[in-house]
Parts: C-alpha cells; sequence; structure tokens
C-alpha cells in the first residue's frame, strides 16, 4: 500500500532493522509473495475482485499472518485491487468481473510475528493491447532499476531517478502523489521513496534499512485523482495504468528482495 501524504508523522526517524528483523521480514514477506502468486493463477475473466480478495485473505490468515490493509485507516477489503485506470487502493467488489483485454494491479500486505510485508504486481487478463502490455513490462523494468540502486552509501534519490529514467525514457509517465516507503513494525515508515528525482538532498542509505520501492507509472498523463470512495485513485485522462512493488533491505552484500516472487 502506497504513502500519499508522507510516513505517519510519529514515525519520522529512519528505523534500522537487525539481521534477526530483516530474516522475520522476508518469512512475512514470503507469505506476501505466495498470496500474490496464488491470486495471479486466479485471475481470469470473469472473476470478481471479491473473489480475489477472499482467495488472498483466506490464504494469509492460513499461514498464521494477518491481512495487513484490512481495517488500516478505514480500508474495507484485504487486497487492493486496482482496475485498468485505477493507479492503486482499488475497493474489492462483488460487482467487478474482471474482463479479458483487463489490467489488473494488485497489492497485498501481512502482519506477521510483529512484522509487515508489503508488494503489488500487475496481470494482464487474458490478451491485452500491445501498448498496456508494454506499459506493465516498462514498469516491472522501473522497479528492478530502482532495486539495483539499493545499495549502501548511495541516496534514496539514486533510487528515484533509476526508476523515472526506465519510465519516462520508455514513453510513460510516473505518478508523484503517491510514493514508496520504509517499512517494519509499522506498515508505512520513514523514509519516503519518490518514484521521481525531487532535486534535493535525500538519506544515504545504510545497512538494515528497508524500503517498500514501488513504481506507479501510467500510459498517459500523471495527474491522478482520488474518487468519492476516499480510496481508489485514478489517472485524470483514464488511460491504463501500472503498479510494482518489492520490499527490499538494504545490506553490505546488496539489495535484498525480501518480497522475491520466485517462479
Amino acid at each position: 500500500m502506497t504513502g500519499s501524504e508522507g510516513v505517519d508523522k510519529d514515525k519520522k526517524s529512519i528505523l534500522i532493522k537487525s539481521p534477526n528483523d530483516i530474516l522475520v521480514m522476508q518469512e512475512a514477506n514470503q507469505i506476501v509473495a505466495q498470496t500474490l502468486q496464488l491470486v495471479k493463477k486466479n485471475v481470469e475473466p470473469g472473476i470478481t475482485t471479491w473473489d480475489l480478495d477472499k482467495i488472498a485473505e483466506e490464504f494469509c490468515l492460513s499461514k498464521k499472518s494477518q491481512p495487513a490493509f484490512k481495517g488500516y485507516r478505514g480500508f474495507p477489503g484485504s487486497l487492493c485491487v486496482s482496475i485498468n485506470e485505477e493507479v492503486v487502493h482499488g475497493i474489492p467488489s462483488r460487482k467487478r468481473k474482471l474482463k479479458k483485454g483487463d489490467i489488473i494491479s494488485v497489492d497485498f500486505g501481512v502482519l506477521y510475528n510483529g512484522f509487515y510485508g508489503d508488494s503489488a504486481i500487475t496481470v494482464e487478463v487474458g490478451t491485452v493491447r500491445e501498448d498496456i502490455s508494454r506499459l506493465v513490462k516498462v514498469t516491472q523494468e522501473s522497479l528492478e532499476k530502482g532495486i539495483e540502486q539499493a545499495v549502501v552509501g548511495n541516496r534514496i534519490s539514486d533510487i528515484s531517478q533509476a526508476v523515472q529514467k526506465c519510465a519516462e525514457g520508455n514513453g510513460f509517465s510516473i505518478v508523484r502523489q503517491f510514493v514508496g516507503h520504509g517499512i517494519g513494525r509499522s506498515l508505512h515508515e520513514a523514509p519516503e521513496i519518490p518514484n521521481f528525482y525531487q532535486g534535493e538532498r535525500t538519506p544515504r542509505l545504510m545497512p538494515g534499512m528497508v524500503l517498500a520501492i514501488e513504481p506507479m507509472v501510467n500510459l498517459g498523463t500523471s495527474k491522478v485523482k482520488v474518487l468519492r470512495d476516499g480510496w481508489t485513485v485514478i489517472t485524470a485522462d483514464k488511460k491504463p495504468s501500472a503498479h510494482f512493488e518489492h520490499s527490499v533491505a538494504v545490506t553490505e552484500k546488496g539489495p535484498l528482495v525480501l518480497s522475491s516472487w520466485g517462479n
């Protein structure tokens, strides 16, 4: 789940995790990764976003973890499910059925043994338009480019620039109102991780920092708006958007992707 107005006001300081903390966070994030892969397998024309939400919640509970988003600031679902022009924070619905040619961004988090995990994927429903398929591919590539910069001694802005260069260099736009974030014993911790360069000094990366890096990339304009439900974010021009996210630990050996999806 993305940050928007910044991290919680009482969570401003960057919290360093111990090696044991990171091991627990890896376990949490592997539950997230397994859940997302299960949801992906069930994405098909005709299924409702409510069905996908129930699949995710039941699997999460079977792993002795709690859905992190359900009830968070009043969010009603376990999954954020965002279709086509919906960027992030789409609410599961019994009425929303997937159709061939859609794309769906699925964001999921858990609370496990005191730590949070958070990751997101965008899935194509059957065959989609070539430009939309390319949007999905480039968004995932922009996440990978950002992760490559999550090394000791770099700055947050190095991640931001790498994401921006990949997305905009391929002709797409970066959402600016919503950002990545630190993660740990709270779902949203410092530092904020914009997906674009802001031209200001940002914190240096240190071993033990854990970052939720999450590009949101649009086919058209970068501008977005929030619907009347108070949650669902859509593109201002109603063109498609894609979203990928990993929780990544900064280590002396390089970035460790805690929510690696595997096959």
